[in-house]
């Protein structure tokens, strides 16, 4: 099996890179960078995203699995003092494989000569720092209303309880196939009327998401990756064809990472 490992760069985590990496070549693993089999990310969630989006050309055939080096991670579920563990399981036991759906974001311009498709594994956000964000929201194709705030966050159902969460949207199960869209602090008056409830879309439902009004540039983050985008004509945010894969050596239940990360009182 190939293998290649990602690190947050802190001594830490670069010193536990640098442990598996020997460990497991020494069982007669390859370490690829190019094309690995598993991606081991060690550091934090940010660290599994930049593995995500690193190896994002190779999703059908890659697994993910993390060690997290600083707070409990919500996708690095491993700790440093169970990485020897880990290194057995890895070199000595066939994985399972859970898949987790992914969020498809496609960016059209007005001259439609430009068309940008991002995948994200926890959430895209629009915002812009002209004023309120306008947008016409269409379901399916048809309109649904028109928004007129600091923003929209559509998330992965993983991704529920990362910004969607601190924004008061509901936690998904990822073994749904569906993407939420949530209100950044919306303008609800006599003029103005949104539905201010996040919104759970299926796999068969498509949001399009058209700017009104004057030209605005907008900032468009997909994860931790943020571009500016002028000229907008439409953003198009529905449940991928693709999906991330999670390399799971041991059961943990969606609802106790949940509850670790966000109930569970920490040791003392």
């Amino acid at each position: 099996m190939k293998f290649a490992i990602v690190s947050k760069g802190d001594d830490r985590s670069n010193s536990i890179q640098a442990t598996m990496k020997q460990y497991l070549t020494d069982f007669d693993m390859e370490y690829d960078e190019k094309e690995p089999d598993l991606v081991i990310s060690v550091g934090g969630d940010g660290t599994f995203l930049e593995a995500f989006h690193q190896y994002i050309h190779c999703l059908d055939s890659t697994s993910f699995i993390g060690v997290h080096t600083g707070h409990l991670g919500f996708y690095a579920d491993w700790t440093p003092e169970e990485v020897e563990k880990l290194i057995i399981e890895i070199a000595k036991t066939p994985f399972q494989v859970v898949e987790y759906p992914l969020l498809e974001v496609t960016i059209r311009d007005i001259d439609g000569a430009e068309e940008s498709r991002y995948l994200a594994l926890n959430e895209a956000t629009i915002k812009t720092a002209e004023g309120s964000v306008v947008f016409d929201v269409e379901i399916k194709g048809n309109h649904f209303e028109t928004f007129r705030g600091d923003g929209l966050c559509i998330s992965t159902p993983s991704g529920s309880t990362a910004y969607n969460k601190a924004l008061g949207g509901g936690i998904i199960h990822p073994s749904l196939e569906a993407i939420q869209l949530t209100e950044i602090a919306s303008i609800n008056n006599r003029v103005f009327r949104t539905i201010g409830s996040p919104l759970i879309l299926p796999q068969h439902h498509t949001c399009m998401l058209k700017p009104i009004g004057r030209k605005k540039t907008f900032l468009i983050a997909v994860d931790h990756f943020t571009k500016n985008y002028s000229n907008v004509k439409s953003i198009q945010c529905r449940v991928a064809k693709e999906r991330v894969r999670f390399a799971r050596f041991r059961p943990f239940p969606f609802w106790d990472r949940v509850r670790d990360s966000f109930v569970a009182d920490e040791e003392i």
